[in-house]
């Protein structure tokens, strides 16, 4: 019997080489594999099981571990360092798989961020983090990501990106 090709929740394309989803499992593992993925970057306070590391390593496979804080009320802000480092590796390592929990806020703020780069406008970016997020919309998210201020660095990268499409 042939794999069944299940994708992780709310998976999406980007852009070319660069998908995001929530957390991947084993029901997964044949859609990913169809992927011909090369980095994974998780997001999330999660690690991976035992089971996922051997199919990233039998894949080639790398992965990352960048726990990214979700933008919550009254203090927690997403780390702009830690941001930036994701931002970096989305425009470096592709075909690449972003991911947090459940592929909405975390991983909404890093494309929102990417989409920035990218120069869409912010309408654009709100509509599709809104659909990922379906009802449950973080403002903080938005206002995270409409005041997110790219580096000369992250420009260079996305521009140096956008060369190679």
């Amino acid at each position: 019997m042939q794999d069944l090709l299940i994708p992780p929740l709310n998976f999406g394309r980007v852009c070319r080489g660069v998908y995001r989803s929530g957390f991947p499992g084993k029901k997964n593992f044949a859609f990913l594999k169809k992927l011909a993925l090369h980095s994974v970057l998780n997001l999330s306070e999660h690690e991976y099981t035992l089971e996922t590391e051997t199919f990233f390593r039998q894949n080639n496979i790398t992965w990352t571990r960048l726990v990214l804080q979700g933008n919550k009320e009254p203090l927690l802000s997403s780390d702009e360092e830690v941001l930036s480092e994701a931002l970096c590796k989305a425009t470096a390592d592709r075909p690449l798989l972003i991911h947090c929990t459940k592929g909405t806020h975390r991983t909404g703020c890093v494309v929102g961020c990417l989409r920035k780069l990218d120069q869409w406008s912010l309408t654009s970016i709100f509509e599709e983090y809104r659909r990922y997020a379906g009802t449950k919309v973080h403002v903080l998210d938005q206002q995270f990501i409409e005041f997110f201020n790219p580096t000369p660095r992250h420009v260079e990268l996305a521009q140096r990106t956008a060369d190679e499409r």
